[in-house]
C-alpha cells in the first residue's frame, strides 16, 4: 500500500508555475495570474451575489463554464449548478468522471457557498497557466451547487437571527402544535439587526462576570454568590402561551431528508415527512440520477474542522468494506496534512449519529466517494487546540480573546439595559450571528483555498482510464488473439466495493471495434499478477469467457491503481486495433493503434 500511496502522491502533484509579473508587481505564488473575474473572497454573498459570480465566470470562460438550473426551492428560487470542464476536449462533461460539490444545505452555514465558488473560480482562472489544472479539466468535470438552501440563506443574511438559525429551510411548520405556524420567532428587541442573549441580575443566578473580560459570564464556584441568570435569545411571548421563541420558521433538517437509512422525526430529529419530501434535496437527487458519471463528491458544512465520511449511523459500518475505507483513509489522511487542525473520520464516530443524511445516499445509494467538510474550527483562533483552558477546567475564553485582540470588538454587541414585558429589567448583548460558526473575513480566503485544494485533490483521484499493452498473436486457422490491459492510474476505482456487490451502476464496457470477434474473455484469476502494471505471468492467468456480445466485454470494476486484462479471439489478421472503454464513473476512453508499427 505504501508504494501505491507514493505513486498517487506523484500523480496528484501540480506543475510549478513560473513567476509572472503584473503591471504593479509580482504575483504571489498560489494565486491566479491576472484574474478575469475579480471577487472579494473575504466576505459573504447573498443569493444575487452568488449568481452574479457564477454568471461572470461563464461570461469570462465560455469554453470552461456553463450554468443551468436544476429545480426550484420551496419559495421558488432557482437552484443553480455551475459546470466547469474543458468543453473543447472533444468529450462532453457527461463522458468524463465528474465531481459534485454543494454547500449551504444548512442555511446558517454560509461559507460553504463561497468555498464552492472559490474552487470553481480557481480552476477557471488557472486553466491557461497551470499544466496540472489544464490536464484536470481536460479529463474531469466539476459540478458546483453553491447553495442548496437559498431561501433560508436569504433569511439568515437579511433577517435577525442567531449563529445557529435558521438551520432549516423556510417551509412553514407548526412547531408547538397550537394550530398556528411560525408565530413566535425571535424578536430584535433593541432593533440593531442582531439576535443576541438576554440576561438578568438575580441573587439566585449561578453566573458572574469574568473579571478579565466583563462581557463574559462564567459559573460561580460552590458556595459563591451568583450575579446573573441567562434567559435565552432575544424574544417575546408573541402568542401568549407562556413560552418565548418556540415556533420559528422551519424546524426540519434538509440533511435528514435523504433516502438511505431514513428515519422518522421521533427517531431522527429534523426528518420531515418521507425521503425526498423537500423540494431541494429532491431536485438534487433527480439531477444526480441523470449524471451517473459523478464519481466523487463534497458537501461543505460548518463547524468543527473535520473531513467526514460515512456512515452516519453505526449499523451501516458493515457497508463500508475494507477496500472502500482504504480509499477514504488515503484521501482523508492527506486532507489532514492539507488543513492543519482538521480531523478525519466517520460521521457517527467523531461527530454524532445521522440518519437520512446526504453523504450516505451519495456513497451507498449511488456508489460515490463523498466527504462532508465541517468548515472552520475554534482551533484556528490562535492556531492551537485550546489545551490550556481544558487543563485548568476553565470556560473557553478564546472567542472573546480573539474578538478583542484581532477583531477589536467587531463581533460583539455590548450589553445594554432593556425593559422586557415578561422578564422585567434585563440586559441584552452577546456575539453577532456571523461569528463563532462562520469564518472571520481574513481567514475565510485562507481556509477556502485549503478546502478547495482538498476538493481538487479528491477530484484528481477519480478514475483515469488508459488502454495499454495491446498485443496480438496468430492462433492459426484464420484466427488471431488480441490482448489488452486497461489501467486505472488513480486511487478511486470505477466502482466502489459496495457498488460492485449491489450493482448500483452499470458495469464498465470495453469494446473491440472494427473486428469480427469470435470470443471475448477477461482475466478471472486476480492472484495471477496481483495489482499493478507489471502484468501477470501468462502461466498463471485464467480467463472467463463472455459468450453474449463478446466484442463488448462487461467489466465489473477497474480497481484503483490497478488494471484488468482482456482478450478477444477474432477472425483474420488485423493490422490495426480500436478499443473503446465506456465507464460511467471512469469516462469514455477511445484508443487505436497499428500492430505493425508497435515499438
Amino acid at each position: 500500500m505504501k508504494k501505491l500511496v507514493t505513486l498517487a502522491l506523484l500523480l496528484s502533484g501540480a506543475s510549478v508555475m513560473a513567476q509572472q509579473k503584473d503591471p504593479v508587481g509580482i504575483r504571489a505564488i498560489g494565486t491566479p495570474p491576472n484574474p478575469k473575474v475579480q471577487v472579494s473572497w473575504n466576505r459573504y454573498y447573498d443569493y444575487k451575489g452568488l449568481l452574479d459570480i457564477m454568471q461572470r465566470i461563464v461570461k469570462a470562460y465560455p469554453n470552461l463554464a456553463k450554468l443551468e438550473t436544476i429545480g426550484k426551492s420551496q419559495q421558488g428560487r432557482d437552484l443553480y449548478v455551475l459546470t466547469i470542464t474543458d468543453m473543447k476536449s472533444g468529450k462532453p462533461d457527461t463522458q468524463k468522471p465528474a465531481f459534485w460539490t454543494d454547500g449551504n444545505i444548512h442555511s446558517n452555514e454560509l461559507q460553504g457557498s463561497e468555498m464552492a465558488l472559490y474552487a470553481a473560480w480557481y480552476l477557471t482562472e488557472n486553466h491557461a497557466s497551470n499544466a496540472f489544472i489544464k490536464e484536470l479539466l481536460r479529463d474531469k468535470a466539476f459540478y458546483f451547487a453553491p447553495t442548496i438552501n437559498p431561501d433560508a440563506r436569504e433569511d439568515f443574511i437579511y433577517n435577525a437571527n442567531t449563529a445557529n438559525t435558521p438551520r432549516s429551510g423556510m417551509l412553514p411548520i407548526d412547531d408547538d402544535g397550537d394550530g398556528l405556524v411560525d408565530e413566535d420567532n425571535f424578536d430584535d428587541l433593541d432593533g440593531d439587526g442582531e439576535i443576541t442573549m438576554m440576561r438578568r441580575k438575580s441573587p439566585y443566578g449561578r453566573l458572574k462576570t469574568n473579571p478579565e473580560d466583563p462581557r463574559m459570564l462564567i459559573p460561580v464556584k460552590p458556595g459563591e454568590q451568583g450575579e446573573y441568570e441567562m434567559l435565552g435569545y432575544e424574544g417575546l411571548d408573541n402568542d401568549g402561551d407562556g413560552q418565548i421563541n418556540e415556533d420559528r420558521p422551519g424546524s426540519y433538517d434538509p440533511n435528514r431528508d435523504w433516502a438511505w437509512n431514513w428515519q422518522p422525526d421521533y427517531i431522527q430529529g429534523g426528518a420531515y415527512k418521507y425521503p425526498f419530501s423537500l423540494p431541494e434535496p429532491r431536485a438534487i437527487m433527480e439531477w444526480v440520477m441523470k449524471h451517473p458519471n459523478i464519481a466523487g463528491a463534497q458537501s461543505y458544512h460548518n463547524f468543527s474542522g473535520m473531513f467526514l465520511r460515512g456512515p452516519g449511523a453505526a449499523e451501516d459500518d458493515i457497508h463500508y468494506d475494507r477496500e472502500d475505507v482504504q480509499v477514504y483513509d488515503y484521501l482523508g489522511q492527506t486532507g489532514e496534512k492539507m488543513i492543519p487542525s482538521y480531523k478525519y473520520g466517520a460521521i457517527h464516530k467523531i461527530l454524532y449519529t445521522v440518519y437520512g443524511g446526504e453523504i450516505d445516499w451519495f456513497a451507498l445509494g449511488r456508489g460515490i466517494f463523498m466527504f462532508s467538510n465541517e468548515l472552520w474550527t475554534s482551533y484556528l483562533y490562535f492556531n492551537k487546540k485550546g489545551e490550556s483552558n481544558e487543563l485548568r477546567n476553565a470556560p473557553n475564553t478564546e472567542p472573546y480573546d480573539f474578538d478583542r485582540l484581532l477583531l477589536h470588538g467587531d463581533a460583539f454587541v455590548e450589553w445594554k439595559p432593556f425593559k422586557h414585558p415578561q422578564y422585567g429589567d434585563i440586559e441584552i448583548g452577546g456575539f453577532k450571528k456571523n461569528y463563532i460558526r462562520n469564518h472571520p473575513g481574513f481567514i475565510l480566503e485562507t481556509d477556502g483555498h485549503r478546502n478547495a485544494a482538498f476538493t481538487i485533490f479528491h477530484a484528481n483521484q477519480m478514475p483515469k482510464i488508459e488502454v495499454k499493452e495491446v498485443e496480438k498473436q496468430d492462433l492459426g486457422n484464420g484466427l488471431t488473439q488480441i490482448t489488452a490491459t486497461i489501467t486505472n492510474s488513480r486511487v478511486i476505482p470505477t466502482h466502489s466495493s459496495f457498488d460492485v456487490k449491489n450493482k448500483i451502476n452499470l458495469p464498465d464496457y470495453v469494446t473491440l471495434k472494427g473486428a469480427q470477434v469470435v470470443s471475448g474473455l477477461q482475466m478471472s484469476n486476480p492472484d495471477g499478477g496481483g495489482m499493478g502494471y507489471g502484468g501477470p505471468s501468462p502461466a498463471f492467468e485464467s480467463y472467463r469467457e463472455q459468450k453474449l456480445n463478446p466484442d463488448k466485454l462487461e467489466v465489473a470494476n477497474i480497481p484503483g491503481l490497478g488494471y484488468v486484462r482482456l482478450r478477444w479471439i477474432v477472425k483474420g489478421n488485423p493490422s490495426n486495433w480500436n478499443i473503446e472503454v465506456n465507464s460511467q464513473k471512469g469516462g469514455v476512453v477511445t484508443a487505436s493503434g497499428n500492430f505493425e508499427k508497435k515499438k
